[in-house]
């Protein structure tokens, strides 16, 4: 251990002990390997919308704050501080995410004073043990495995989220274990609270009291393409399920339980495919919501599902085209309207060129159709909702 002139001048003085520095030193170094392996990243999303004739309905069913259109709009601002997993056999790291602005609302039930415009996404501790190639242990609050596209902008081919997206569960917390048993089966699956809900949140029966063994749970299927499959190596299929009592729905003003009594399943199936043709991937997602609803104080069936499929092609360095085609069938009791059972079909094509370094820039036209001529599509009087987007996104 070296030590300057000062520490020695005053250790010589009895005023300090060389043992206490030394100790001092040796901690703060251990705090200072530990912060150099975490990283700090993130974004700010931001949207202007231009919709086409009256009303502000909102864009899509995964769409969070209904007030965008015809406006400038802050969708959200990221921090993620992270320490990802090492090569080492008792390798250890975290995820911690907040999410600030409009859309944090996602996340917000029964968050007490992070709700509204700031919330956890993620917040999760990362073990690695060593079992065969490697047992990976999440645990924690972490956002949902199944789904075609994220909460986050940046990751998904276009800037409005799907109808697959909107009946998908969002976040949960609890425990995974996930094994790559060969270079192209990967499988993760584990327990949670509830099938959607706030951080820490129950489980709850029909009275609205706690159930102690009623448990969420979930796992997911990768396939990837290995090298031998040409010019498609690296093409996904996901296969993923989850299953649970909902909690999401919180309480009322007199404290009656708001969530879903009863098990509530999503089926989710997802591709991403590698093309022979340079630049070009093809997408495919199917959703299906097996669920209940409150129809007058009885609970009905609400089953829904939505099928998506996704053109992305890198024409230059800088330019890429991604469109969306989708169709989705909602059908159930509603305590006030009865029975509805109605489709709808959305193209959405993006346009994203990048003008300066760690810009997103993205055009979008979305258009969204109700194939029943008596569906008022999101309540603007209309079967068609029309508009246009800009989206610019600045990442660290």
């Amino acid at each position: 251990m070296n030590f300057n002139k000062w520490t020695l001048a005053l250790a010589a003085a009895g005023v300090v002990s060389l043992g206490s520095v030394a100790q001092a030193e040796e901690a703060q170094n251990q705090v200072l390997t530990a912060l150099s392996s975490t990283t700090l990243s993130g974004y700010v999303s931001t949207s202007a919308i231009w919709k086409f004739g009256e009303g502000n309905g909102p864009a899509d069913a995964g769409y969070y704050g209904a007030g965008k259109m015809d406006g400038f709009n802050l969708d959200v601002v990221k921090l993620s501080l992270s320490k990802p997993l090492d090569e080492g056999q008792w390798s250890a790291g975290y995820t911690f995410d907040l999410a600030f602005g409009p859309d944090a609302e996602v996340y917000e039930a029964g968050q007490g004073a992070l709700a509204d415009d700031m919330a956890i996404q993620n917040a999760f501790v990362l073990l690695r043990a060593p079992v065969g190639n490697g047992l990976d242990i999440k645990m924690g609050a972490f956002d949902t495995l199944i789904g075609y596209e994220s909460f986050d902008y940046p990751k998904n081919p276009n800037w409005s989220r799907s109808y697959g997206y909107g009946i998908e569960p969002t976040q949960h917390t609890g425990a995974t274990l996930a094994y790559q048993f060969t270079e192209w089966l990967r499988i993760e699956g584990g327990a949670a609270n509830t099938y959607n809900g706030a951080i820490n949140s129950r489980s709850r029966l029909a009275d609205g009291e706690e159930s102690e063994t009623e448990k969420t749970y979930l796992g997911l299927i990768t396939l990837t393409a290995p090298e031998s499959f040409g010019s498609m190596a690296g093409s996904q299929l996901y296969l993923g399920v989850v299953d649970g009592i909902d909690a999401s729905g919180g309480f009322d003003a007199d404290g009656t339980y708001l969530g879903n009594y009863f098990d509530t399943t999503s089926w989710y199936a997802g591709l991403t495919a590698k093309t022979p043709v340079e630049g070009l991937l093809v997408g495919a997602a199917f959703d299906y919501l097996d669920a209940k609803v409150d129809a007058g104080g009885t609970r009905e069936d609400a089953d829904c599902y939505a099928i998506g499929g996704y053109l992305i092609y890198q024409a230059t360095e800088k330019l890429t085209f991604a469109n969306r085609f989708e169709y989705a069938n909602f059908e159930g009791i509603d305590a006030d309207a009865g029975e509805y059972d109605f489709d709808v079909i959305a193209n959405t094509l993006t346009v994203d060129y990048k003008l300066w370094a760690n810009v997103k820039t993205r055009a979008e036209f979305r258009w969204d159709h109700a194939l029943e001529d008596d569906y008022e599509i999101y309540g603007d009087g209309d079967e068609d909702s029309l508009w246009l987007g800009l989206n610019v996104i600045y990442q660290f």
